[in-house]
Parts: structure tokens; sequence; C-alpha cells
């Protein structure tokens, strides 16, 4: 699960990379510590779902998977192109269940 702001301009290619940026962080980090879940969540496609919401419900979302024990990578820019630097542009969350993901992302529209 991928949460991008709507509360910056990004173009699709912008918007694209940071959500590769979000997954590939997310993955190394779930490979440190919930390796069988990665494993599995790559045998099953590696299903990744993009939802949009603003800066401070995302802060507030991540907050609370990380309460729940889910893995979570922040994503700010490094501000070589479109954005100014450390701006937040994503945050992941997962791999988790549909279930676990839902109780946290579930209210959001897809982007």
């Amino acid at each position: 699960m991928v949460i991008i702001t709507q509360d910056i301009e990004m173009s699709p290619g912008k918007i694209a990379a940071q959500v590769a940026h979000a997954a590939v962080e997310c993955t190394l980090k779930s490979m440190e510590k919930k390796p069988k879940l990665v494993k599995k969540w790559l045998r099953e496609g590696q299903k990744k779902i993009i939802v949009k919401t603003n800066e401070e419900e995302m802060r507030e979302l991540e907050s609370i998977a990380h309460q729940m024990g889910l893995q979570t990578a922040i994503i700010r820019d490094a501000g070589y192109t479109e954005l100014e630097p450390g701006t937040l542009t994503a945050i992941a969350i997962g791999p988790a269940s549909e279930v676990e993901l839902n109780k946290v992302t579930g209210k959001l529209k897809l982007r």
C-alpha cells in the first residue's frame, strides 16, 4: 500500500518514481524483520494499491500502521527535479494482509 500526498502538484512520472521509492524502501525494511511475509507477497504477485490523502492524514495513518506493528516507509523527495528537498511525497505500508491495510487506509480514495 502506498499513500501519495495530494497537497502538492507532481507530474505522473514523479508520482510513479515516488511510488517506486516507497515500495522498494518498505520491502527492503520488511525483508529484515518479516522475510516470510515478504516471500509470500512476492509469490502472490506483489500487489500494490495506491491511494491519496493530505500530508496531515498521511502522518496520522503512518503512526496508526506503526502502532499496529506494520512496516512503514516515509519518502521525502531529494529535490533534484520538481520538488523542494525534503518534501513528503509518499508513505508505504506493508506488505500486510488486506484486512490489516483496510483498517488503516480503507476509507481513502484510489490515486
